[in-house]
């Protein structure tokens, strides 16, 4: 698809001559750009503000059976509720769809030596024969790059339940990778003793693929060739949804400052987190930038639909955009949990600094991760790098070659007592200890970190919209 776009065009300058004797021109009525909008973007935009949005969330998932996910009529309010606090600003809104594959777990099971493990099923996982499947455990190497290649099924019994460790490459490569090899099925090892929420994602070719914590995994790989049960009635259906989209009319629109979160949740939960807290962020600081700043370039903001399925709005958004349009896109700015419970202050490592996981993102992304780090600071926050692991909508983005940036409170992972040093919170604990679960709601806030990450957020979308230095042009 194609996403219409309301771009203002820019009026022609006419510059008087250097004579002496030369009438006085007129005063042009396109605006000078305000100077001062950054400092008055980060005083109206608030964490009070973004707060109310986010009860409004809550109220949503509340009235439509606790959740506000892909296919169910919480996503819908919500696209709803976005869309008319915009247009009530005077934005124009488009609300482009695309379609989308919808995944249900009616029924999952696995025994080992007749024991019951528990799992996750990850998204878009295949279905188990009818009567589930019986075989042999086969333990790949638990390193970290366990599955990633072909090689690491040497020696696998056709049909066996094949054990590998979470790292590196996608959750379908190794799927697709062990059914190459022949075989039956995978369980996903998990690096810490949460539950592993993850999805195939569109990747051809899998077996049924399930997950288990870190311990259960590290019992399981001493445990080669013991007998397991494996039962994963899955369902996929195709559905539509929406993602939704406003720009200033004002500023160049043929240099976008962009910026997204996704708006969907989990079935599991409201989402209150994750996030509902990057869609409201991104909702005060839209409200309070309004339709016709005076800026040099435009503003783009987009609240993605069915990300918690892979990342699909964003990834439909880009690929149906022309070349054209999409070199138009200066950057690319995403929110995706900034409240976290017991948060961290993370930014998006654009010039891969930390040496972790990936490497740097697409040039200009440097410049954001420090404009971002600058925002925390002036705030009295020292930031920290975070990886660019491909788990949010910035992924199409540096795809296309977009510089690409963001804020981060942190998910699942448990924060470091270094850490907790640093930002305060809880050592040993997740960021966000109800990650994909029910009680993500309101009570699941920091609103502390709220606020910093709307003020970081409102500060660099003002800084960009004034100028692009540092930021190359495509």
């Amino acid at each position: 698809m194609r996403a219409r776009m309301v771009l203002a065009g820019l009026l022609a300058l006419v510059l008087a001559g250097c004579s002496a004797t030369a009438p006085t021109p007129a005063p042009s009525s396109v605006p000078a750009p305000d100077q001062g909008l950054p400092a008055r973007l980060v005083a109206t935009a608030s964490g009070d503000g973004a707060w109310s949005r986010l009860e409004q969330l809550q109220r949503i998932a509340d009235d439509n059976g606790g959740t506000r996910a892909l296919g169910r009529p919480g996503y819908d309010a919500s696209v709803e509720y976005v869309a008319k606090s915009l247009r009530d600003k005077g934005f124009t809104v488009d609300t482009p769809t695309f379609e989308v594959r919808d995944f249900a777990v009616r029924d999952q099971r696995l025994t080992v030596g007749g024991a019951a493990v528990d799992t996750a099923v990850l998204g878009f996982s295949p279905a188990t024969p009818a009567g589930g499947l019986r075989a042999p455990l086969h333990v790949v190497a638990q390193d970290a790059t366990s599955g990633c290649e072909a090689e690491d099924f040497t020696g696998m019994p056709a049909g066996a339940i094949a054990v590998v460790l979470r790292g590196t490459c996608a959750f379908g490569v190794k799927s697709q990778n062990a059914a190459r090899a022949g075989a039956g099925a995978v369980i996903v090892v998990n690096t810490d003793d949460s539950p592993l929420q993850g999805t195939l994602g569109e990747t051809p070719g899998t077996v049924p693929t399930t997950s288990v914590t870190g311990s259960a995994g590290r019992a399981l790989a001493t445990r080669a060739g013991a007998p397991a049960e494996l039962t994963l009635a899955t369902e996929t259906t195709q559905t539509t949804s929406r993602n939704v989209v406003a720009q200033t009319t004002t500023g160049d629109p043929g240099r976008v400052v962009m910026t997204g979160a996704h708006l969907d949740s989990v079935p599991e939960g409201p989402g209150i987190d994750d996030n509902g807290t990057g869609s409201a962020a991104l909702l005060e600081v839209a409200t309070a930038l309004g339709p016709n700043p005076q800026v040099t370039n435009a503003v783009r903001f987009a609240w993605w639909g069915a990300e918690e399925v892979g990342l699909v709005g964003s990834t439909r958004y880009v690929e149906g955009l022309a070349e054209a349009d999409r070199a138009r896109i200066a950057l690319y700015l995403n929110l995706d949990m900034v409240g976290g419970h017991n948060a961290g202050y993370l930014v998006y490592d654009g010039d891969d600094s930390d040496r972790q996981g990936e490497g740097p993102g697409p040039e200009g992304s440097a410049t954001i991760e420090r404009v971002l780090l600058e925002q925390l600071g002036t705030l009295g926050v020292q930031g920290a790098g975070t990886d660019f692991d491909g788990r949010s909508d910035y992924g199409p983005f540096i795809e296309a070659g977009i510089p690409s940036g963001g804020l981060f409170t942190g998910a699942e992972e448990r924060k470091t007592a270094a850490q907790a040093a640093q930002w305060g919170g809880q050592a040993g604990q997740p960021f966000d200890p109800c990650y994909h679960q029910a009680c993500d709601t309101l009570a699941n806030v920091d609103r502390t970190a709220l606020d910093r990450n709307v003020d970081a957020l409102a500060g660099a979308v003002g800084r960009f919209a004034l100028s692009l230095d540092g930021i190359p042009a495509r």
